[in-house]
């Protein structure tokens, strides 16, 4: 596969995001498979006796993306199979279904939903905040697809002279991610398995919300596809990957480079490092080193941390309680001396190349004191330098540190 260009200020996923946008043609990958570019691909697949639909899109671009498929065969929809349960990935479903259309997916997807509908306030207000440059159309309705097929572990049929094995792989972004294997033609389909840019590391922990990726897990699935041995490798966003020798170098890579952050995490519990040493400390070997567009080394750190010793580090006894430290730095703060030197103090952390350090004091200031537009001043100039240092590598890190700087510039000409 080559390389993706694109504008070193604009982080990548934002442009894969929009890929899909507007009218356009389905793209014909070969061997009769129909791709549909949308916020996470759809795939048609084609046979004599009718169509496997790969995933259905997001409810906004459904009618596009029927077109789109209408105009490369007159043959109707047999089955759809979602690779995963989120909106991406289902929401077109009540577009393309009929009466007599199976619908398959991985057994745990009505547990996934449930989770979604009932967090779904909270966590779309979450993703707004982080992605509202990128996705311009807010999701006002959800619909909730109908399984008329379910499977643990495996699952296959035929159709029109083609063989479909379904394969659950829980390591995926979701625990009903499923990969779509075509046995005679070697072409998997792996949805977003291994997040939403391949050859990345893994996202074990998403920034907007979401539930812990298990970091075993995910190295068992990357294992599941690298075993099938495909020479053509289809992701939910971007072209596909092809060469077996390459698809299995990649994948490979992938997999041992989870498996040394999870190593060396567990390496650092087990020496009795705290969690903040060890984000710290712990990088990928040159060997190892990929990209780091949507998960992030320091946070794939945390997430297996978390995942396996949980939320209490034994640092402190207020850990358990209800009392966070912000609530008694304003009378710390006052004892050294007050908001003036507190904020003289963060002015020097500049010096010392420590914005994180400046923002922890700027943030501890109350926006009653007659130094609050100082600090705020503060807050947004370590916002701005935190991300020049970040190298707009990682997506959701990009897009947070964006929303704070331009919270702050409006917080800062309304007090104008």
């Amino acid at each position: 596969m080559q390389p993706i260009t694109r504008d070193a200020n604009q982080p990548l996923n934002a442009q894969i995001i929009n890929d899909g946008a507007g009218k356009q043609d389905a793209v014909d990958l070969g061997s009769g498979i129909f791709m549909s570019k949308d916020v996470s691909n759809l795939y048609l697949v084609t046979t004599p006796a009718g169509s496997v639909l790969i995933n259905t899109g997001i409810i906004y671009s459904a009618a596009e993306n029927k077109r789109r498929f209408d105009a490369v065969t007159d043959k109707p929809i047999r089955k759809i199979v979602f690779t995963q349960s989120h909106e991406d990935h289902i929401g077109g479903w009540p577009t393309f279904n009929t009466p007599d259309i199976e619908t398959i997916g991985q057994a745990n997807l009505p547990f996934v939903r449930t989770q979604y509908r009932d967090l779904g306030k909270a966590m779309g207000a979450r993703s707004r905040r982080l992605w509202s440059r990128d996705q311009k159309q807010e999701l006002t309705e959800r619909p909730e697809p109908v399984l008329t097929t379910t499977f643990h572990d495996r699952h296959a049929f035929e159709l029109g002279g083609r063989r479909f094995e379904l394969y659950s792989v829980p390591g995926g972004e979701t625990v009903d991610s499923l990969v779509v294997w075509l046995p005679e033609e070697r072409i998997v389909f792996t949805g977003n398995m291994t997040g939403p840019i391949f050859g990345h590391v893994p996202n074990l922990y998403t920034v907007r919300g979401e539930r812990y990726r298990y970091v075993q897990w995910y190295i068992d699935s990357v294992q599941r596809v690298i075993d099938l041995n495909p020479n053509v490798l289809v992701t939910g966003h971007g072209e596909p990957v092809r060469g077996a020798a390459e698809i299995r170098s990649r994948l490979t890579r992938m997999r041992d480079a989870t498996q040394y952050l999870r190593d060396e995490t567990f390496k650092g519990m087990n020496a009795g490092k705290s969690l903040w040493e060890l984000m710290e400390t712990i990088k990928l070997p040159a060997e190892l080193a990929i990209p780091q567009g949507h998960g992030k080394v320091p946070w794939i750190v945390r997430a297996i941390w978390e995942e396996h010793l949980g939320w209490f580090r034994y640092e402190s006894s207020t850990e358990l309680y209800s009392v966070p430290t912000q609530s008694v730095l304003p009378d710390l703060i006052a004892l050294a001396g007050g908001d003036a030197t507190a904020l003289d103090l963060a002015a020097k952390y500049f010096g010392d190349n420590a914005p994180l350090k400046a923002l922890h004091i700027a943030e501890a200031i109350a926006p009653a004191s007659p130094h609050y537009h100082r600090a705020l001043e503060i807050q947004l100039y370590a916002q701005r330098l935190i991300l020049d240092a970040a190298g707009r590598e990682n997506f959701s890190e990009v897009r947070w540190l964006e929303s704070e700087i331009r919270r702050l510039e409006a917080a800062l000409a309304g007090d104008n």
